[in-house]
This record gives structure tokens, C-alpha cells and sequence, in this order.
């Protein structure tokens, strides 16, 4: 479509399926919360319910910027997944590839992962508020979880994290944030149809794509030497949908300092959002551990608790 060109009518947006959609995923988070609470379905919601304001927010970002600029997008589509360790598979929104130019593509990129990450702290400070410290073994069915930088410092606030005989036990409230960060942090990989892809190639425009040649195959090389093979399905879903951003009508356009320099900042959020090795099953001596989150899914956790593990 030429620049100045007028959107064809704008057909019927589908709603029942987004909200039935968006239901189911309520229902099982919430089920996979009572799983580890050890109680009714509805001790589940202290799980749930943050995690949900998280990723409502986080897709209300996107959608809100889009119909700001006028930019065609559907209701976010929720996954929902009755199974450990989230209850869902997060939540996308399908946006027209015709964007009008590079600073509507910058806002509708940038704003789900900000949106997202302000109630993400919140919870994370309330959710480590809440927990508290114990020995306690782990067992068969016990997944691990790695423990981001941003974690670790909030966590430190609270708890002494030196004795390695002792764990944190996370509050629920606490896990749904971990969950959160994890999402956004995913999110933000300057690769692709991701929020980072869309706010990298606002960021470098004709730049961006030999950049992010270079970065992939320097992901495709770290999975591969590290024997990280969980990532492999997240790589070929990438790779499917194209790790190259199409432009804007207006790639011309400044995108200002002030963009430039929140762009960077949110980028650099991944050096202390993300965690490599989100989930793996312990087998090394609890004493040589990195800090690591565990949560055992063999049997429910009493009084709603997930378990931190130095």
C-alpha cells in the first residue's frame, strides 16, 4: 500500500473466540495454581490473578497503541495450557504489517513489555514479601527454575541468600511475577516479530537487518555449544516467521532522543530479566548451586508456597 494510501473497510473483529480464549486461560492458571497451593481450585488465584494482570496489561499495551495510530490488530488471543509450570502459553496479537511509519511502530512495540513489566514488579515485591525461608528437600518431579539478576536483587532485600542449606519459599504471588518477567524478558529478544524486533528496527531501520543476521546465528551458535536444546523450538518458530522486520511506510521519520533512548534501556532490560536456563531438573550438589528457583510439581506445596533455591 502507498504512504497516504486509505485502509480498505476494516472487517468485523472476531470477539468470541479472543474472550472464550481468554476465560480458558483464567480457568487454568488458576488449576495449575491450586496444584501447587495444595488446596481448593481457588487458592489457585493467588497464582493467577497476577499473572493475568501481567500479561493484560502487557497485551492492552499493544492493542491500545494500535488503534491510537489507526493500525488494523486483533483482540489478543490468551493460551491458554492446563498443565505445570504456568497453566498458559502467554498471549499474541496480530497486527497489520502495514504500519504507517517508524514511531508507530516504535509505540505499538515497546508499550506491551513496559505495560507489562509495571505490575510485574509490583507483584515481585509482594510476592518475596510474602515468602519466607526453610529447609526443604527436593525430590522427584522437582523442576528448577533459573533465577534472573532482578530476581536475585529483590529477593536479597528480604532474605540472607548465603546459606545454601536453606531455600526461599516463594510466595505464589511471587512465582506469577517470575512468570511474567520470564514472558516479557522472551519478548524482548531484538529478533523477528517480538516486541525487541519491532523496537530494534525502529532503533537501526536498514541497520537492523544484518545486525540481527549476526545476532541469530550467535543464538543458533550459544544453543548449540551450550547443548541448551529447550530453545530449539523457540528457534524454528522464529525462523518461520522471519527474523527480518519489514519496514514502515515511513522509515524517514525521526524517532527522536527520547524514544532512542527508552528504546535502549527497555532492550537492555534483558541483561537482568532473563534467566538461559529457565527450567531443568536438579542434578548437582545443592552447595554448587547458582541461585535457582525450584518448584516441586510431584506433590502440592503446602500453604500455597514455590521454593527459591540457592
Amino acid at each position: 500500500m502507498a504512504q497516504g494510501e486509505p485502509y480498505p473497510p476494516e472487517p468485523r473483529r472476531r470477539v468470541f473466540l479472543p474472550v472464550l480464549m481468554y476465560v480458558l486461560t483464567w480457568i487454568s492458571t488458576t488449576w495449575v495454581g491450586s496444584l501447587y497451593a495444595g488446596g481448593s481450585f481457588l487458592s489457585g488465584l493467588w497464582f493467577s490473578i497476577p499473572l493475568l494482570i501481567i500479561l493484560t496489561c502487557h497485551e492492552s499495551g499493544h492493542f491500545l497503541q494500535a488503534r491510537r495510530y489507526g493500525v488494523r490488530s486483533s483482540l489478543p488471543w490468551f493460551i491458554p495450557m492446563p498443565l505445570p509450570p504456568f497453566g498458559t502459553m502467554g498471549a499474541v496479537i496480530t497486527l497489520d504489517r502495514r504500519i504507517p511509519n517508524i514511531r508507530a511502530l516504535f509505540d505499538i512495540g515497546i508499550t506491551g513489555p513496559l505495560a507489562g513489566l509495571a505490575p510485574t514488579f509490583v507483584f515481585l515485591v509482594i510476592g518475596v514479601a510474602l515468602s519466607s525461608v526453610a529447609e526443604v528437600p527436593s525430590g522427584p518431579g522437582t523442576l528448577i527454575f533459573g533465577e534472573p539478576l532482578l530476581f536475585r536483587w529483590v529477593s536479597a532485600l528480604f532474605f540472607d541468600r548465603s546459606d545454601p542449606s536453606v531455600d526461599l519459599v516463594l510466595h505464589p504471588v511471587g512465582m506469577a511475577a517470575w512468570t511474567g518477567l520470564f514472558i516479557t524478558s522472551l519478548n524482548l529478544f531484538p529478533i523477528g516479530q517480538l516486541d525487541g524486533g519491532h523496537v530494534f528496527y525502529a532503533l537501526l531501520k536498514r541497520h537492523a537487518r544484518p545486525t540481527v543476521r549476526v545476532l541469530f546465528v550467535l543464538v543458533v551458535a550459544a544453543v548449540v555449544l551450550t547443548g541448551a536444546w529447550q530453545w530449539m523450538v523457540m528457534l524454528a518458530l522464529v525462523t518461520l516467521l522471519g527474523i527480518h522486520h519489514p519496514p514502515t511506510a515511513d522509515d524517514a521519520m525521526p524517532l527522536g532522543k527520547g524514544r532512542t533512548i527508552l528504546g535502549w534501556l527497555t532492550l537492555a532490560f534483558l541483561l537482568i530479566g532473563f534467566t538461559p536456563n529457565p527450567i531443568s531438573e536438579p542434578d548437582i550438589p545443592k552447595q554448587n548451586r547458582k541461585p535457582l528457583i525450584s518448584v516441586n510439581i510431584a506433590e502440592p506445596i503446602q500453604n500455597s508456597s514455590f521454593l527459591i533455591r540457592r
